[in-house]
């Protein structure tokens, strides 16, 4: 029996008596069975941010880390997986107008998202790294970046930290265009994803980009499946799901893919 009917038929037990207490409050709660009854879930998903979501040069197919989690996690609720794409700065808005059910692109876990969103619990872990060229001598930390020009995605969390440490952010769509901006020198760093730091090194390991410090505090280093506000019951099949894809092997075959070690222990 899959995640999705255990869960069903739990909460189903006490359905009966409870639908006249919870009717207006709990409207929200009907994703899960909107999703069950569609056979399908849409995940949101940028498909340019390597090695988490990006699309393979051969023949264009959308992969990724994340895109995998995602369709192990649909695999695990018993419905298929559907990506919408769309562009990181509205991305997360396009939960607001039901454009997909979740949203599975590294986004972090922060106190400011969770107040409006509902978040799984976390998928993966990573760090936010301060990334500048090889021969910058005068950045060394993030208090370095006061004054200094650094590429983000505008309303990303590293966006953030790059802001409270006084950069001034100069808006990009996503990693590669921050570390083309970066090489070409007309910015002085960039705050971006660690992981996708290692994954860009390993594609590219001559290029002129150095790591001078990591925050690896949970708002920046932990990522989880974005939902609607009050999805209670979504946000408990999932949970269900994520445990188990790290209980059967499957998260473990994924993180080796494409970081080549096994990330689960850093979510437990």
């Amino acid at each position: 029996m899959n995640v999705l009917k255990k869960l069903l038929l739990t909460i189903g037990l006490g359905a009966g008596l409870g639908l006249l207490a919870v009717a207006p409050a709990q409207a929200a709660d009907d994703d899960l069975a909107a999703i069950q009854k569609a056979g399908v879930i849409r995940i949101g998903t940028e498909g340019t941010y390597a090695p988490f979501t990006y699309h393979e040069t051969s023949d264009n197919k959308l992969v990724g880390f994340d895109v995998d989690i995602g369709r192990a996690i649909a695999a695990k609720l018993g419905v298929k997986p559907e990506f919408v794409e769309g562009k990181w700065d509205g991305l997360i808005a396009g939960l607001n107008v039901n454009r997909y059910d979740v949203v599975i692109n590294q986004v972090g876990i922060s106190a400011e998202r969770q107040a409006k969103y509902d978040f799984s619990k976390p998928y993966i872990a990573s760090a936010a790294a301060l990334i500048v060229r090889a021969d910058n001598d005068s950045i060394h930390g993030f208090a370095d970046l006061k004054g200094k020009r650094s590429a983000n995605s505008i309303s990303s969390n590293f966006a953030k930290l790059a802001e409270r440490n006084g950069a001034q952010v100069v808006a990009v769509q996503g990693f590669n265009d921050a570390i083309a901006l970066l090489l070409a020198g007309r910015v002085d760093a960039t705050v971006n994803d660690y992981l996708s730091y290692l994954d860009f090194k390993k594609q590219q390991p001559q290029a002129k980009v150095k790591v001078v410090a990591r925050d690896d505090s949970a708002e920046f280093g932990r990522s989880g499946v974005l939902m609607r506000k009050g999805q209670s019951q979504l946000k408990a099949a999932i949970d269900q799901a994520i445990d188990a894809i790290v209980a059967d092997g499957t998260y473990k075959k994924i993180s080796e893919h494409y970081f080549g070690e096994d990330l689960a222990s850093k979510i437990r």
